[in-house]
C-alpha cells in the first residue's frame, strides 16, 4: 500500500468513526429522557455532547487528510524515484528484393453458348375448359393418382403393353392408371397436349360406380385435334383445379419400309411349224 491509498484509507475511517460517535450520542440523549434522577440524566447528556464533538472532530479529519495529512505523510516519508525504463535498440529492416517480373494472368475462356435449363410451367386448366365445369372444384386433398401407363388397347383394367413411343398411324390411344380417396361428384378433368397445343379433352363428375378407390381408371383420345400427327405428347389429370399425375408419350412416323418390285418380266416366244394341206 503506497502513502496516497494510506491517506484514504484513514479518512474513510474517520469519517466511520463520526457516524458511530453520532449514533452513541442520539442513544445516550434518548437514554437521558427516560432518567428520572438529574443527577444521572446530566451525566448521560455530557457524554452525548462529547461524543458530538468527537464526531465533529473526526470529520474535520476525515476532510484535512487527503489533502494537509498526504503532504506531512511525504516530509515524514519521502517518496523514492521510481527508475525509468531505457528504450530498447530498434532494429532498421534490411532493403527488400522487389521481384523483376509479374507474370500476367493468363486468360480463361468463356462459353460462347451456355446451356440454360428451362422452366417447367405448373400444369394449370384453361379457361375455356372450366367454363365445362358441371360438378363440384374442391377434391379430397389426399386423392392420389398412380403414373399414366399409354397403350393402344385397354382391357378395363389395365392397358395391354403399355409403351412411352408410338408410330403412325393410329386409332386410338388410352392412359390407364389407379386410384384413391377420391370423391365422388368433383368435377375431373384430362388434357392431351401435343408440342404445348391441346388437341383432345374429357372433363366430367367423378362416377359414383368408380368409386373412392381402385384400379381401371383411364382417359382416352380417338380423334385428337389435326389427327394423329408425330410429336411430344402429355397428359395432365386434373381433380377440380388441383394437378394431380402428368404423363408423356411419343409418336414417331411409320418407319417400316415398302418395298416394291422392279426389273421388267423376261418374255420368251417359242415360233411353232405350220403345215400347210
Amino acid at each position: 500500500m503506497d502513502i496516497r491509498t494510506g491517506v484514504i484509507v484513514l479518512a474513510l475511517f474517520a469519517v466511520l468513526g463520526a457516524f458511530f460517535s453520532l449514533r452513541g450520542a442520539i442513544r445516550s440523549m434518548q437514554a437521558a429522557r427516560k432518567i428520572s434522577f438529574y443527577s444521572l440524566r446530566k451525566r448521560y447528556n455530557a457524554n452525548a455532547w462529547r461524543l458530538v464533538i468527537l464526531a465533529w472532530v473526526l470529520i474535520a479529519a476525515a476532510f484535512w487528510f487527503p489533502g494537509g495529512g498526504a503532504e506531512v505523510m511525504y516530509q515524514v516519508f519521502p517518496p523514492s524515484a521510481t527508475p525509468s525504463l531505457t528504450p530498447t535498440i530498434t532494429l532498421t529492416p534490411t532493403i527488400t528484393l522487389t521481384p523483376t517480373l509479374t507474370l500476367p494472368p493468363t486468360q480463361t475462356l468463356t462459353p460462347l453458348v451456355s446451356n440454360t435449363p428451362t422452366l417447367t410451367p405448373t400444369p394449370f386448366l384453361p379457361v375455356a375448359i372450366e367454363a365445362l365445369f358441371a360438378g363440384p372444384v374442391t377434391p379430397n386433398p389426399d386423392s392420389i393418382f398412380t403414373a399414366v401407363q399409354f397403350s393402344t388397347e385397354f382391357d378395363g383394367v389395365n392397358a395391354v403393353d403399355p409403351k412411352t413411343v408410338f408410330e403412325l398411324p393410329l386409332q386410338t390411344l388410352y392412359g390407364g392408371f389407379d386410384y384413391n380417396n377420391t370423391l365422388p361428384g368433383v368435377q375431373w378433368t384430362a388434357l392431351w397436349y401435343r408440342d404445348g397445343e391441346l388437341v383432345c379433352y374429357e372433363t366430367e363428375p367423378w362416377r359414383d360406380e368408380w368409386g373412392t378407390g381402385g384400379i381401371g381408371g383411364y382417359t382416352s383420345c380417338t380423334s385428337p385435334l389435326g389427327g394423329w400427327q408425330a410429336g411430344q405428347y402429355e397428359v395432365q389429370i386434373f381433380m377440380g383445379y388441383e394437378w394431380k399425375v402428368v404423363g408423356r408419350f411419343v409418336v414417331m412416323e411409320n418407319l417400316t419400309p415398302v418395298v416394291t418390285p422392279t426389273g421388267t418380266p423376261d418374255l420368251t416366244t417359242t415360233l411353232l411349224p405350220t403345215t400347210t394341206p
